[in-house]
């Protein structure tokens, strides 16, 4: 377990649900994890499994009705924020925890200039004037590398590129110089050169500021490259967390298993052609109508009878290694 003292975040038993007309859709099922500073968490699933969600309720942004935290804790920096009212949340969101949202275009004010978007962050939180403001609008585009930040910082977001808009996002997530940022797929739109670009810009960033990162993600890739542990959730539970080099090395859920087998590979040098890639049979379940068991069983070539029946506790095999799994010991023999 890590060092209290070296805590940014820790969240315990987070539970958020959505009242539908068709019932009550657990979103966010009983979810824990804590984040230490400057280290990188990632968490990975597919589209559905709760992952976006997890990130708005770690900033109280679930959007109430039809969405509602309902029960747990979100303790950063020792306060609880999900105990705050909504202008004491208003004073920590975007200060002292920040998010990078996946399309900056509806993220950014269309019709205001950039550097005004970070000076109206940074005067929010800190006490300071227009001008102070304005230098450090300047000096955190540059710190994101955009080239003649003078210049942009007096342009609207239309007039940048998809990459340059990202980089600007990420400035004014960083401006008030945040103990946590949330990255909540931030390279989803972007080209792959440009993938590589922002996601070394983040880290660095990181590193210098010390900031503690929840990185929401699908790709695996992206993962290995840049989290220290990796939490992979499913249906709305977390289903397994380890280290990078754990999971990678020896994933114990059969849902890890799958996604990793997933991934494509470069054939090798003299083959004809690129294996087939491998899926994972079946869909996501309804959230509204969860069997009572594990929520992978009806996809999973190693489910029982108990896999149906019971759910499975997250145990631990070893070094913080967790998975909630009946039959996590025989993973390793379905391919």
């Amino acid at each position: 377990m890590a060092d209290k003292s070296d805590l940014v975040l820790e969240v315990k038993n987070l539970k958020t649900v959505f009242f539908t007309n068709s019932g009550l859709f657990k979103a966010v099922d009983d979810v824990s994890f804590t984040v230490k500073r400057g280290e990188t968490l990632a968490i990975v699933g597919e589209s559905g499994c709760g992952k976006s969600v997890t990130a708005l309720s770690l900033m109280r942004l679930v959007p109430d009705p039809p969405g509602r935290i309902v029960g747990g804790t979100v303790t950063l920096e020792g306060t609880d924020l999900l105990a705050l009212d909504e202008a004491q949340m208003r004073a920590v969101r975007g200060n002292r925890i920040s998010m990078i949202f996946q399309e900056p275009m509806t993220s950014l004010n269309p019709v205001m200039r950039i550097g005004d978007q970070i000076v109206e962050a940074v005067r929010l939180h800190r006490a300071m004037s227009a001008k102070a403001a304005w230098n450090i609008a300047v000096e955190m585009l540059r710190l994101v590398r955009i080239p003649e930040p003078a210049r942009r910082a007096r342009e609207y977001p239309h007039q940048l590129s998809g990459g340059m808009r990202q980089r600007a996002m990420i400035a004014m997530a960083l401006a008030c110089r945040p103990a946590l940022l949330i990255a909540d797929e931030p390279t989803t739109a972007l080209d792959v050169t440009i993938q590589a670009q922002i996601l070394a810009l983040i880290l660095d960033l990181q590193k210098e500021l010390g900031t503690g990162l929840v990185l929401i993600t699908h790709d695996l890739g992206v993962v290995a490259q840049t989290a220290q542990r990796v939490i992979v959730m499913y249906a709305g539970r977390k289903v397994e967390e380890a280290s990078v080099e754990a999971l990678f090395a020896d994933p114990k859920h059969p849902y890890t298993r799958g996604l990793m087998a997933s991934i494509p590979s470069v054939p090798a040098s003299g083959a004809a052609t690129q294996a087939r890639l491998n899926e994972i049979p079946g869909t996501v379940p309804s959230l509204v109508r969860l069997p009572p068991g594990c929520a992978f069983a009806p996809r999973c070539k190693l489910a029982v009878k108990r896999c149906q029946d019971e759910y499975p506790p997250l145990m631990d095999w070893g070094g913080g290694h967790l998975a909630a799994c009946w039959r996590a010991a025989d993973v390793a023999e379905v391919a």
